[in-house]
């Protein structure tokens, strides 16, 4: 609640929610949905995180942990998914050694998932 308040002057244009493909993170992101309701803070969608393994070999996406409970989820609550976003070394290592990792692997599939996200709450929220 307090960082709620704390980012109320800024007038947020809603929450992005993020999610594991697991059942314990769904029912944990269930609980974050009913607070954001009662805040009347406005849910631009959910995410799935870890949704899926990206060799650092050859690329391919393999799904190693159970996949769809973010859009389950997103369809339960009637709020949009945005998409999932697979697990990659590549973006890890990116990120830790602040490399840009949009630079250095386009043809990702993590890249695609983030890049589709970002277009995708682009457009449910005013410029």
């Amino acid at each position: 609640m307090a960082a709620l308040d704390a980012l109320r002057p800024y007038s947020p244009l809603g929450a992005v929610v993020v999610t594991t493909p697991q059942a314990v993170s769904v029912g944990d992101v269930r609980r974050e949905l009913t607070f954001c309701r009662k805040t009347g803070l406005r849910v631009i969608g959910i995410v799935e995180n870890m949704s899926g393994f990206v060799c650092p070999h050859c690329t391919e996406c393999t799904n190693v942990f159970s996949r769809g409970g973010g859009e389950e989820l997103a369809k339960h609550a009637g709020v949009p998914f945005l998409g999932s976003v697979p697990l990659d070394p590549e973006l890890t290592r990116c990120l830790e050694e602040g490399r840009d990792f949009i630079q250095e692997f386009p043809q990702s599939p993590a890249f695609h998932a983030l890049s589709a996200i970002a277009q995708k709450i682009l457009k449910e929220t005013p410029a």
